[in-house]
């Protein structure tokens, strides 16, 4: 603890502060291109899940069951790994924002699918009705109404994947994490562990805290409209 109070380790800190700026924006990075990843497979496979057809949803079933019930550091470490011994290196960025991608791409497939399947049964027969195909039913129909379900869940996933860059830092990343690390082990920069790790910390607590309470005022304020709405269709029925 007395590095924490050491006034020479937060002078450090304050000198090479540019450092953890740079590792800052490098977590945002991974983070913002990884998450653009998970939302193009997850509502691939989201539709795949909801779309009718056994195979399709047989096989977002299995990826969903797969990724989920295996460690992103396990994951990262196959892909960085296999691709180097196959002399097929990406670099450890784009390796890392497609391991955030793949991962949290089956936690928004799940979230999607959730939101499409909240969705009144009606409103797929409506549309059906009138002439939509499957497409048109999904994209002007189904997912337009999904939204407001999706949106809540997807900010925390966007949380996660923020804390989740922490990983890069087994394969070498530049991310926040890794350059701390980085950082405390220098030979003009080492021994400020406590402040290092605390200055860190409160970065990611800086742009996770705002996003998480976002995502639950979001999620209270939809049940109470759906409280006020399911409390003014009860009194329409006792009128009728």
């Amino acid at each position: 603890m007395a590095g924490l109070f050491s006034a020479n380790a937060w002078n450090k800190i304050w000198v090479y502060r540019e450092t953890f700026l740079l590792g800052l924006k490098n977590t945002a990075i991974s983070a913002a291109f990884g998450l653009l990843l998970a939302l193009v497979i997850g509502v691939l496979l989201g539709l795949f899940a909801t779309s009718g057809k056994r195979p399709l949803a047989v096989v977002a079933r299995i990826y969903v069951e797969f990724i989920q019930n295996t460690p992103l550091l396990l994951q990262m470490c196959f892909l960085y790994y296999a691709l180097a011994f196959s002399g097929h290196s990406l670099g450890i960025l784009v390796t890392g924002i497609l391991s955030l991608g793949i991962y949290h791409g089956a936690y928004v497939a799940e979230v999607v699918r959730a939101g499409i399947e909240a969705v009144p049964k009606g409103q797929f027969e409506a549309a059906y009705s009138q002439g939509f195909g499957y497409p048109g039913r999904m994209f002007c129909i189904i997912l337009p109404q999904s939204i407001k379900m999706i949106l809540p869940p997807m900010v925390n996933q966007v949380v996660n994947i923020f804390k989740n860059t922490s990983c890069l830092y087994i394969v070498g990343g530049a991310d926040l994490i890794s350059i701390t690390y980085s950082f405390v082990t220098g030979e003009s920069t080492g021994g400020a562990y406590a402040p290092a790790y605390l200055v860190s910390g409160l970065l990611f607590f800086l742009v996770c805290c705002p996003l998480s309470s976002l995502a639950s005022m979001w999620e209270i304020s939809l049940k109470k409209r759906e409280g006020r709405s399911g409390g003014m269709d009860k009194r329409t029925e006792r009128v009728a």
